[in-house]
């Protein structure tokens, strides 16, 4: 496995995206602790989860507790593995997911968070979605304070636009540490946040990166090029998908979610694959 950055984090080049094993459609406990543990065995160090990944109003937190007991239930070499979880959000029953971005309910939320997780501080707390009622620049501020309370170690964002980056880039200096917007060969309008990312040395986490549960599926028929470049090399679109985001910088860190063991055993072969600049300007669209 190949490794990158996150602040002074260093973590795998590729993630888990923990999301599917607790929404609507997930799989039995046993399977997600599958995923998991082979997540682990195959060198993945970074597992990304929610505080709102969960299937019932009342199931907050369902997400971090199950990746912390499987963590726990893991036979090998935990120590470095990086748990990055978000708060500010609210999932409900039915309708569109509420808003929380003031300090006060981030710094409950992040306090909840860090004891499903079992953990003092956090390694990565991000805030998962800007919140239109509470000015950025507040939300950022609490933010540092979560730091500064050594509740979590670094923060990141989630979501945001190049305004918004700037903005946390500012509050946040040196302990801003990362941005998670969806980002797949289906869904390119994040290109200017992640070339943002990268000029002031921030990881980009795409999340989504293979274009949702069911675009991933018919991602080579919905996307020639993808499928031609995947033949050549005799490996899926989905891999090819994975090596072209990773190939746009040395900051992108995809985090494909999974529910099965098989499903991020072909996604974590993607860092073997090595593509050519005309194979990356061809997929880019250049």
């Amino acid at each position: 496995m190949k490794y990158r950055s996150i602040g002074s984090l260093e973590v795998s080049a590729l993630g888990l995206g923990g999301m599917p094993m607790s929404v609507q459609g997930r799989k039995d406990r046993e399977t997600s602790f599958a995923t998991i543990h082979a997540a682990l065995d195959l060198g993945i160090t970074l597992i990304d989860t929610a505080n709102s990944y969960h299937l019932d109003a009342d199931g907050i937190g369902h997400n971090e507790t199950l990746i912390a007991e499987a963590i726990a239930a893991y036979g090998g070499d935990s120590s470095n593995v990086v748990i990055a979880t978000k708060g500010g959000t609210i999932h409900a029953d039915e309708g569109p997911w509420g808003l929380e971005g003031s300090p006060a309910a981030l710094h409950s939320a992040a306090r909840d968070s860090a004891k499903r997780l079992g953990v003092e501080a956090i390694d990565l707390y991000q805030h998962h979605r800007p919140d239109p009622e509470v000015p950025y620049e507040e939300t950022m501020g609490g933010l540092l304070e979560l730091v500064e309370q050594g509740i979590i170690r670094f923060a990141g964002i989630s979501n945001a636009d190049p305004e918004q980056i700037r903005i946390a880039h500012r509050v946040l200096g040196s302990n801003l540490v990362s941005v998670q917007n969806q980002f797949s060969p289906k869904f390119r309008s994040s290109l200017p946040e992640l070339e943002l990312c990268d000029e002031l040395g921030i990881a980009f986490l795409p999340w989504s990166p293979l274009g949702g549960i069911t675009g991933a599926a018919d991602l080579g028929n919905a996307h020639s090029e993808f499928q031609t470049i995947a033949e050549a090399h005799g490996v899926s679109p989905q891999k090819i998908a994975l090596a072209w985001e990773l190939a746009l910088s040395d900051r992108v860190i995809p985090i494909p979610g999974a529910s099965r063991p098989e499903s991020i055993t072909d996604s974590a072969d993607a860092v073997s694959v090595t593509l050519t600049e005309d194979e990356v300007r061809r997929l880019s669209g250049n």
